[in-house]
């Protein structure tokens, strides 16, 4: 070997823009052993350490530890294999990097407390799986032992949260609160509720689907009527109420009599609660869906004006 070729651990510091440091602690580590040493046992480098050196620091910039650069250059491993395996495990810290960042925008926006950072860090940052799973729970707990209406609780089961990437503030906002009422205990019961009317429901042989050509058919006529300025109370609110009556009577097979309409009010009071519609409004939001019109106010002035036909 000729002694030109040689570096010393400053001459291969120079050489690479490293600090002669670094190089002594990657050469410690294995990355680049010496060549040869001097007389005085200092240690020596050929352009071949020089070369692995170059790769080590390109590795290092790209992220990969030591140990990973020291299987490349050992060729223990291909390096598309690591950059694959470390592309993976960067795709994982992008997310959560993201996700703090809407959270700590979420936080800024809304004025947070201490605790209340805590809590929308702790849920921001849940896996889909457990996203799942607090949903799963949430529909147990409302619908378990029950023979309520099955395609509404398969539509609760299939429509999950899913926090894209890169999530808005709105978007980790629209989570946490929708996290909270899957965990509500009022709202709970009031879901509960209507799951226990719709199984007394089918055990007496009714339909309790989702009709939603009915659903329609109220949210057309009573947002006219809205529209109109008419009071649910007033005479010109009987003449939409007689309508959607006789549309519900020729639905379910019964006489548009006294009996239809408590029992049509106590369907409309039993799944009224404004929560369920929030419940939806916000999975639409975390999802990026198309965000449906408010139905609450329709239902209420339905309701207002069939208690009061009801009362009559």
């Amino acid at each position: 070997m000729d002694g030109d070729t040689l570096l010393t651990i400053g001459a291969l510091a120079r050489r690479t823009g490293l600090t002669v440091k670094t190089v002594r602690f990657w050469s410690d580590a294995g990355i680049v052993p010496p060549t040869d040493r001097s007389p005085a046992g200092y240690r020596l480098y050929d352009l071949g350490a020089l070369a692995r050196l170059d790769l080590a620091r390109t590795l290092r910039d790209l992220g990969l530890d030591l140990a990973a650069i020291r299987r490349v250059l050992d060729r223990e491993v291909s390096v598309s294999e690591v950059a694959a395996a470390h592309a993976d495990a960067l795709e994982v810290q992008i997310r959560t990097l993201r996700l703090r960042r809407a959270v700590l925008r979420a936080v800024a926006k809304k004025g947070s407390t201490l605790e209340e950072t805590d809590f929308m860090h702790k849920l921001a940052t849940l896996s889909d799986a457990e996203r799942r799973n607090l949903i799963d729970e949430f529909v147990d707990a409302a619908f378990g032992g029950l023979d309520a209406n099955a395609e509404f609780v398969e539509m609760l089961r299939s429509a999950l949260p899913e926090l894209p990437d890169d999530p808005e503030p709105e978007q980790v906002e629209a989570w946490i609160e929708l996290a909270g009422l899957a965990r509500d205990a009022d709202f709970r019961a009031s879901v509960r509720r209507m799951a226990e009317y719709q199984a007394a429901e089918r055990a007496l042989g009714d339909t309790t689907g989702l009709h939603h050509d009915l659903t329609e058919a109220v949210r057309d006529a009573v947002g006219r009527a809205l529209a109109a300025g008419t009071a649910p109370r007033s005479a010109g609110a009987a003449t939409v109420v007689d309508a959607l009556t006789a549309r519900y009577a020729r639905t379910f097979g019964r006489p548009d009599d006294a009996g239809l309409r408590r029992w049509l009010l106590t369907r409309l009071e039993i799944a009224g609660d404004p929560r369920t519609e929030r419940y939806w409004h916000l999975l639409a939001v975390i999802n990026g869906w198309p965000v449906p019109p408010a139905l609450a106010p329709v239902l209420s002035w339905f309701a207002d004006a069939l208690r009061a036909r009801t009362e009559a």
